[in-house]
């Protein structure tokens, strides 16, 4: 199931992260895609605000992971930098992708291998002008299909 949106601000753009957010159970897994300097943490912000945690979000782009602690823990990973997906072997990604919490990953293209077949893909791309977002949202699953039509 696929769904989208156009956002003109950084702040609808954090909306609609607001609103994934709030619909996400534990062991949920979204992946986020797009250029540099597209929104993916601010969409990530709004998922975490989404789940109750207002911890400052920035990217884990030099930690490869933050830890957000809510009722639900988020796991924001950005594995921009990484150059080979068994990289994550290290820091035990297992835990995280099959654990309680929520895992967000920015770059997942990156670490394809390891990603779990169910899951929240999300790709944010430019508008038409500087600040316009498109949002494209598409399940893989049936639990995630229910979460895309809270969305509508």
């Amino acid at each position: 199931m696929k769904i989208n949106f156009k956002t003109k601000s950084f702040s609808e753009t954090e909306k609609i992260g607001i609103k994934l957010g709030s619909l996400l159970k534990r062991g949920s897994i979204v992946l986020i895609s797009g250029d540099l300097g597209v929104g993916k943490t601010v969409f990530t912000k709004g998922i975490a605000k989404g789940m109750g945690i207002y911890d400052y979000i920035t990217s884990p782009t030099f930690m490869i992971v933050n830890e957000h602690i809510g009722e639900i823990p988020l796991y924001h990973f950005d594995v921009y930098r990484i150059d080979d997906y068994r990289e994550l072997y290290d820091i035990g990604y297992e835990e995280y992708f099959y654990g309680d919490g929520v895992c967000v990953i920015e770059w997942p293209e990156k670490i394809m291998p390891l990603i779990p077949e169910e899951n929240i893909f999300v790709h944010i791309s430019m508008g038409d002008s500087f600040d316009e977002r498109i949002i494209d949202i598409e399940s893989h699953g049936v639990k995630y299909d229910e979460v895309i039509k809270e969305m509508k």
